[in-house]
């Protein structure tokens, strides 16, 4: 099995568990001007589009978010999870003018794997389930952006930093430069 379809099989079953989690739709999101059901249809429409523009591969459609969130969400996470675990899926290549030709299963663990990752804190914070994410992922993860992070900035993807101690964690340090208050809670 790639490592693509095994890092993609493990974040995405920890984001299933928040999305079968909420109770609340429509709950605040901490990202601003998102609510609950935004963060489940931003990663369920983005990455369709990415790989279109640039491969072969077209995912299918799910649901609507609006009418059915779970429903979407699940779709769309067993179609990406069958598309890793293809052995085709290694030879197809997709090709981007930001990034150029990059193998589909190393684009998608990159960039949409990576992004659920990080989403998965902002749904479990809106919708009150645990929201602790993988130390040595977040770590990792901050390790690799933090050196391009002028061109993080102007991909206009990420908020501005937020400032954190410097002996948070590291989770607490990944969301703060990612643009996350880690320590947002919903207003009541």
């Amino acid at each position: 099995m790639s490592e693509p379809a095994e890092r993609h099989r493990e974040i995405g079953r920890v984001f299933t568990a928040r999305v079968y989690g909420t109770r609340s739709w429509d709950a605040p999101a901490p990202v601003s001007g998102w609510v609950a059901r935004d963060v489940v249809r931003h990663l369920v429409e983005w990455l369709p589009a990415f790989l279109a523009g640039g491969s072969t591969v077209r995912l299918p459609a799910p649901p609507s978010v609006d009418d059915d969130p779970v429903g979407a969400w699940q779709l769309h996470v067993d179609a990406v999870q069958a598309l890793l675990d293809d052995p085709a899926t290694a030879g197809l290549i997709l090709s981007n003018r930001h990034i150029g030709e990059v193998p589909v299963d190393r684009a998608i663990d990159r960039f949409y794997t990576t992004d659920v990752f990080m989403h998965t804190w902002d749904l479990a914070r809106a919708t009150g389930q645990d929201d602790r994410l993988d130390a040595r992922s977040c770590a990792l993860l901050l390790a690799e952006m933090e050196p391009i992070e002028d061109v993080i900035r102007s991909s206009g993807q990420y908020g501005p930093r937020v400032p954190v101690p410097t002996d948070a964690d590291a989770q607490t340090r990944m969301l703060g430069f990612i643009g996350r208050d880690p320590y947002w809670t919903p207003a009541s």
